[in-house]
């Protein structure tokens, strides 16, 4: 079949697009407001942009009045009234299901880490809280907003981060900074309710040499 994204709703779009771009890196935001309040939040709309500089971004849609959601609206630019960063932690076997509860809609002033059991953990470089179980964490100082479509329900934005300091469990990472992937034990999203573990795994290399690598395994890999 052939579709035109103009005619379809956009929950119809929102499903077919969890549900083909997958699996998903999910991101837990942490961000803060101007009275100093802790937000947390899971983002599957994430991934690098950049490694020189070094760039994160995620992806808040607006609220289903048009508004801005918390991360959004914490994490935007000192010009445009938000604390101007973001961390980002990752999300693994250990935490998935209280990080999913942060999800969560909360009313304004209660904390997504005291509901999910999880700690706020002090940045180095920036007053934006991160979740101190996670193996992970990027502190980012916000570059840019990107609205779609300011104010429509729904409507996508992008957030743009420099990082500016990581850190790294010590037992995850090799001395050129390689993380062992079965030690993150990371979690990645799927389309509706639907996640997966990365546990099983398999190597090849790159260009065509990937054609004739010994290691593949044979009716799976093609």
């Amino acid at each position: 079949m052939e579709l035109d994204p103009e005619l379809m709703s956009n929950a119809t779009r929102y499903a077919l697009l969890i549900g083909a771009i997958v699996p998903r890196p999910i991101a837990v935001v942490g961000t803060l407001n101007a009275a100093g309040q802790l937000n947390l939040a899971p983002f599957s709309f994430f991934n690098a942009a950049s490694s020189d500089p070094m760039v994160l971004l995620f992806c808040p849609a607006n609220r289903a009045d048009g508004g801005e959601k918390d991360s959004l609206a914490n994490a935007k630019p000192f010009s445009e009234g938000g604390s101007g960063c973001f961390s980002i932690s990752v999300a693994t076997e250990r935490t998935i299901r209280r990080v999913v509860v942060c999800a969560e809609h909360l009313p304004f002033g209660e904390s997504e880490f005291e509901l999910a059991h999880l700690s706020a953990a002090e940045c180095t470089r920036i007053r934006a809280p991160y979740v101190a179980e996670s193996p992970i964490h990027f502190e980012c100082e916000t570059l840019s907003v990107t609205r779609f479509a300011a104010g429509k329900p729904h409507a996508g934005n992008v957030v743009m981060g420099r990082v500016v300091r990581i850190r790294v469990d010590d037992e995850l990472a090799s001395a050129r900074m390689d993380i062992d992937p079965a030690k993150l034990a990371a979690v990645g999203r799927l389309g509706g309710r639907n996640y997966l573990f990365t546990r099983e795994r398999f190597e090849l290399p790159m260009g065509r040499a990937a054609l004739n690598a010994d290691d593949r395994p044979s009716n799976q890999i093609v």
